[in-house]
């Protein structure tokens, strides 16, 4: 394949990952604000383990809505330039290359097979990021609870 091909894969991708990532960040900054807040407010109470739990569960499904919102960013975009037939397939393609789960017979037409190698290395980044992020609320309620102690 000529890389000529993979032009627009690229114009299209770059920009894809530059927003997800920004995104991400700026609702993880949000989402670190609600735990510190929770946190602290709550910090000095006897059911500092009960909101420790819940800003856990609430920190995971926030961010599992995170990854889902930026995963239909890429799906919007593959529905668009006709890379897929229907916006469940563009989604579940979508999902597949972000996660690397690949275990769906989907696959984007040839000249955008790219962009999905693409999206896969956002996600990576993605979830690099979240990773990074809940070791962080975690490490702050271990921290939190060590001090109310």
């Amino acid at each position: 394949m000529d890389l000529g091909e993979w032009r627009a894969d690229w114009l299209w991708s770059l920009p894809i990952i530059t927003t997800t990532v920004v995104f991400h960040a700026f609702f993880l900054k949000l989402l670190n604000q609600a735990v510190s807040s929770l946190l602290t407010g709550r910090a000095r109470t006897t059911l500092v383990e009960i909101f420790s739990i819940i800003a856990v569960a609430g920190t995971a499904f926030c961010c599992t809505v995170l990854h889902g919102c930026e995963a239909s960013m890429w799906a919007f975009a593959y529905k668009m330039l006709g890379a897929m037939p229907t916006g469940t397939n563009a989604m579940l393609y979508s999902l597949n290359a972000m996660t690397s789960y690949g275990h769906t017979d989907i696959e984007l037409q040839s000249q955008w097979q790219l962009m999905g190698s693409l999206e896969a290395l956002d996600g990576w980044i993605l979830f690099g990021l979240t990773t990074a992020f809940m070791f962080n609320v975690i490490q702050t309620i271990w921290s939190q609870h060590t001090r109310s102690k």
